[in-house]
């Protein structure tokens, strides 16, 4: 489809311009905040219970190999087109669909600030005492004014300072942890639970309930040069930060985990890090979930703030959006959250692998025409596509799987079933009615013809 730009708004009001992109080394350290997320070292050890030390080991290398994979194709096709995902999810499934994959992430995205932020509330709580409560809204407060710069502003140089403390806690709670109770003797050779499936594929499929994590790259990839997609692809949003954020994580959760003989519990997590270190353990605990909130607050406030303009024309600056958010994490931690929000995590999560697969068959039917670029304007596009189907079709039976009690082997296999039925549904929904698109000529004609600054808003 080419239109001229007298027929409709200029395409750059709803791309990010190049003079908007963020330096290679304040991108890396802007994203880097996930790799200190405690949630890493509780999936690693709740794995390592479930089915072993060495099939969680296993699962690791295959869940970095196909991560690092993955992360490079967003990569690339992000940077390129400086697209968000919900300007990329009109074009995959029309306005409507969506407004509904930005309610998803956005709700994802407040879940995890939840749970990190309650891990820096029972950190505080056990070590000064006083009411959870307070320590909860304490934890909201000051992550509040920390994500309203965006990441063009300092959240870079927060996390980039930051980095090499956490970095140095995670060495000083390892030694701590030998030097007061031993090298754990069985933590590599841990026997693993009888299952139907190996335990290294439950393992890979334990992992694959976080793949938010490649929505959250694509949102931090738009902000990328071209010319530092090489880097972003291997290092920034690759295999490299896979490998120190699941890989190295991972190992040091488990051994600490299991020189204190702890279980796979928020709280677990934090009395060995406190047990360990004391107040430096605490130390630990808040620069990394202050560090994790910023993306997860940040994230939040972006997809929020395009759902509510989406679905009720509402546009307000982002920091109102990060209010908002805060004031909803704080409500949810007021509840029992832990009781639902694995459950509500599980849920979100087919969406997302759904969003994926059907994201990296759009991308592949398009390898060839590197000249083209998704047509993201409303007045283009239709309310509902058939892409958006196939995508609530296949999510839709990946929860069906996932609540079904008759087999527990299609449970446990149902983010593959959701991944490869997104993805075949996607690409015959493709074949029937292919995805709006405009020649990088006239891309270029109607970026040049406006000097709106939108995009800037959102950052």
């Amino acid at each position: 489809m080419s239109v001229t730009p007298d027929q409709t708004t200029p395409y750059s009001s709803y791309v990010l311009p190049p003079r908007q992109k963020v330096r290679r080394w304040s991108l890396t350290m802007a994203w880097w905040a996930l790799f200190s997320a405690m949630f890493w070292i509780y999936i690693a050890v709740a794995s390592a219970g479930a089915v072993g030390v060495p099939n969680t080991i296993i699962g690791m290398l295959l869940t970095i190999a196909t991560y690092g994979v993955i992360n490079m194709v967003l990569t690339k096709f992000a940077a390129r087109t400086g697209l968000s995902v919900e300007e990329f999810s009109r074009t995959l499934f029309g306005l409507v669909g969506s407004a509904l994959a930005t309610l998803i992430f956005a709700a994802t995205a407040i879940y995890y600030a939840v749970f990190e932020g309650s891990i820096i509330a029972v950190a505080l709580e056990s070590f000064f005492g006083g009411s959870r409560i307070m320590w909860y809204a304490i934890v909201v407060a000051y992550a509040i004014p920390l994500v309203a710069g965006g990441v063009q502003n300092w959240l870079d140089k927060l996390n980039g300072f930051l980095l090499p403390l956490y970095l140095a806690g995670l060495v000083a709670v390892v030694i701590a942890a030998t030097v007061i109770r031993g090298v754990p003797t069985d933590w590599i050779g841990h026997a693993a639970v009888a299952s139907p499936l190996p335990g290294w594929v439950t393992s890979y499929l334990i992992y694959m309930g976080v793949w938010v994590v490649m929505m959250y790259t694509f949102d931090y990839a738009r902000l990328g040069r071209q010319q530092d997609e090489k880097f972003h692809g291997t290092v920034t949003f690759g295999w490299v930060f896979y490998a120190f954020t699941f890989g190295l994580n991972g190992l040091i959760g488990i051994y600490i985990m299991s020189a204190w003989g702890l279980q796979a519990t928020e709280t677990g997590v934090v009395q060995a890090f406190i047990s360990s270190l004391g107040f430096f353990g605490l130390l630990v605990i808040f620069i990394s979930q202050t560090r994790i909130n910023t993306a997860n607050y940040y994230l939040a406030s972006l997809n929020l703030g395009a759902f509510m303009e989406r679905v009720f024309n509402l546009r307000l600056p982002r920091f109102v959006w990060v209010l908002v958010s805060g004031t909803i994490a704080f409500l949810f931690m007021l509840t029992d959250v832990l009781s639902y929000l694995l459950k509500a995590l599980a849920w979100q999560g087919v969406f997302v692998t759904a969003w994926v697969a059907v994201a990296l068959v759009y991308i592949a039917l398009h390898r060839n025409a590197p000249g083209v670029f998704p047509e993201v304007r409303p007045e283009m596009l239709k309310p509902i596509s058939a892409g958006a189907v196939a995508w609530l079709v296949a999510s839709g039976t990946g929860i069906f799987f996932t609540e079904q009690t008759a087999s527990p082997l299609a449970a446990q296999f149902a983010p593959l079933i959701t991944v490869a039925l997104a993805g075949g549904l996607y690409y015959v929904a493709h074949r029937l009615q292919a995805s709006p698109v405009i020649s990088a000529i006239d891309a270029e004609i109607l970026a040049a013809d406006s000097h709106d600054d939108k995009a800037v808003a959102h950052l």
